[in-house]
């Protein structure tokens, strides 16, 4: 049974030389098809990193070592009015990693920070996936 709660992944992989990191964004199937971050709900029992890893890996195949949360408080009503809120984690990729889609999505693109954020449609990836961004700034 799903909960109020849901995970938030901002996946990135190193950078080219003299490049920004690239940010994964995935075009989400369907007829109101829009670009999202790895995301869904977590489970009742399940922890918020625990859900994020599931997520990762059956929307993309990724497995990684570790996941960062993004110390962000987001979140957002539903059409039904129910507030649901986000968990927001980093996941690190190998340089040359491509994902291998579900089929929640059919199409992805690596993007630097700016690219990204003109596709992403919502607010709560948007300011998730720029925070990960600058922190990635912050160590390069």
């Amino acid at each position: 049974m799903r909960t109020d709660h849901e995970a938030l992944l901002v996946v990135h992989r190193p950078a080219r030389a003299g490049t920004a990191p690239e940010l994964l964004v995935l075009l989400r199937t369907g007829e109101d098809g829009y670009w999202h971050l790895v995301a869904g709900g977590i489970e009742e029992g399940e922890s918020p990193g625990e859900a994020a890893r599931r997520e990762l890996e059956e929307e993309t195949g990724l497995v990684p070592p570790a996941l960062d949360a993004i110390p962000l408080e987001l979140g957002y009503r539903r059409p039904d009015g129910a507030w649901i809120t986000l968990h927001a984690f980093a996941a690190a990729a190998p340089a040359g990693w491509e994902p291998v889609l579900n089929d929640e999505h059919h199409e992805y693109r690596w993007c630097d920070e700016a690219a990204a954020l003109a596709l992403l449609e919502y607010p709560e990836p948007r300011a998730a996936l720029a925070h990960v961004a600058r922190a990635l700034e912050e160590v390069a």
